[in-house]
């Protein structure tokens, strides 16, 4: 599912017109990103989703073309955990 497609079921189950679906799917991504970005809480979803920012820890890795050892970064990454309402729903 694309996110036309996604803005398309939220308004039909939303009864809410696509504008308006997609500017709440917007303001979503947003709010989460700002959170996830500042990374001093996580945002949840109960029973369906959870978002925090982790950090990565410095680390030597190898280039698969030459060989040769190279130094990655210390970094963030972002961790998304599915809740147990998403889970149960994945079963089927």
């Amino acid at each position: 599912m694309n996110r036309s497609e996604l803005v398309a079921a939220l308004a039909d189950r939303a009864e809410v017109t696509r504008k308006d679906a997609d500017a709440v799917l917007a303001a979503f991504a947003e709010v989460v990103g700002d959170i996830v970005s500042k990374g001093d809480e996580k945002v949840t979803i109960p029973g369906f989703l959870t978002f925090e920012r982790t950090h990565r820890a410095a680390r030597t890795a190898r280039n698969p073309q030459t060989g040769d050892p190279i130094q990655i970064p210390a970094g963030y990454s972002v961790k998304v955990s599915a809740g147990s309402k998403l889970k149960e729903a994945a079963k089927g």
